[in-house]
């Protein structure tokens, strides 16, 4: 019996591809797992109306983690063109499967480090080693939207906030409400992790990213939250700032920053654009982090047109699978990973297309085993 139990989850497009190099590593690492497949992706909502099918929850409820590639996610328009035809008219509507697997195993925490490998032609700047905290199940990416807007949600809304009133005039199939759901337990646990973080690896300072001047309840909470947390990490500073000053800080002196966490709309657009200060999204891993289970996953999305041609970039699913064996505890696994991947960029001899090269995928997998 193997130490561990995997999700293989694939997904579709490119997804394919660069679980193929992930698992080259994780060969010749050695790691004592079984690798279980488990369906996910644009093929299953097509073809059954779910893209996240029940078998799949079922197999992840049994696995120690789940490892993740990518996905296609459209319009729930788009969606419900490219059903099969005996699913169509059935009022089925798509939603992002792994927005479900965020909330339905309560990985709270989207841990995104971004860190200048230096020999990379892509990074903005070599001295850059940023981590972004995003809160993972909650604020705009709830789920929590009405389209048209209910009469007896109009009413309620009107009711407690004279605000909504303006809007009375508007027709409900003209109206698309979004909640921004905050609460102070997902506020606290995200904050405390980031802090944490922090204080492991000697970081001077977290960054408390929102907007309270304007989302006055639901920034104001967070910061009220983060002004609290604080007071249990006495040596580590607290920088409060502005979704909209902090991207334009952060492209202008990223060397300030070390450990940033904010919501879940806001970090999405954090994490992006740190990113792209390292090199873009080939090297943009996350963990979806729960108290108990975890899914990691390059951030980059499905590019089917790029599906098969074993063109794409690995190295943020290489990174991806390096955290995961940070999580499972195999930390000198995960050093020898990022060792190689740190050796094989410096050297520039194996590169894919988007760094000037010419290599395959899984030419750059290989060049990284090797190191190993």
């Amino acid at each position: 019996m193997s130490k561990y139990r995997i999700a293989w989850m694939p997904g579709d497009g490119i997804g394919v591809d660069v679980m193929e190099a992930a698992r080259i590593a994780l060969d010749k690492l050695g790691l004592d797992a079984d690798y279980i497949h488990a369906d996910i992706g644009w093929e299953f909502w097509c073809s059954e109306g779910e893209p996240l099918p029940q078998r799949t929850i079922d197999i992840l409820k049994t696995c120690d983690c789940g490892l993740f590639g990518a996905i296609t996610s459209r319009p729930k328009e788009e969606a419900a063109l490219e059903l099969a035809p005996e699913l169509q008219d059935k009022g089925l509507v798509y939603s992002s499967p792994i927005v479900r697997l965020r909330q339905m195993f309560d990985l709270y925490t989207n841990l995104r480090p971004c860190k200048a490998y230096p020999g990379n032609p892509l990074n903005y700047r070599d001295d850059i080693d940023l981590v972004v905290f995003r809160e993972n199940t909650e604020g705009l990416y709830s789920g929590v939207e009405f389209h048209p807007l209910p009469e007896g949600v109009f009413a309620t809304l009107t009711q407690y906030n004279p605000k909504m009133s303006r809007f009375e005039s508007v027709p409900a199939e003209d109206i698309a409400v979004s909640l921004r759901v905050i609460t102070r337990n997902g506020a606290e646990r995200i904050i405390r992790k980031a802090f944490e973080y922090a204080q492991q690896f000697d970081y001077p300072t977290v960054t408390l990213i929102e907007k309270p001047n304007v989302l006055r309840e639901t920034s104001g909470l967070m910061m009220r939250v983060g002004r609290q947390v604080a007071k249990d990490f006495p040596d580590i500073d607290l920088w409060e700032t502005n979704i909209d000053a902090q991207m334009m800080w952060l492209l202008k002196n990223p060397d300030d920053y070390g450990v940033l966490v904010t919501s879940n709309m806001f970090g999405d657009i954090v994490s992006d654009l740190a990113a792209q200060l390292v090199g873009g999204l080939g090297f943009a891993a996350s963990g979806n982090i729960g108290d108990e289970f975890a899914v990691f996953e390059p951030t980059h999305g499905s590019a089917p047109k790029y599906e098969g041609q074993y063109k794409v970039n690995p190295h943020a699913m290489l990174l991806a699978t390096k955290l995961m064996l940070e999580w499972l505890g195999e930390t000198d696994m995960a050093e020898q990973l990022e060792n190689a991947i740190t050796a094989v960029v410096a050297e520039g001899k194996v590169r894919t297309y988007d760094m000037g090269g010419g290599n395959t995928t899984l030419e750059v997998a290989e060049a990284v085993a090797e190191k190993i």
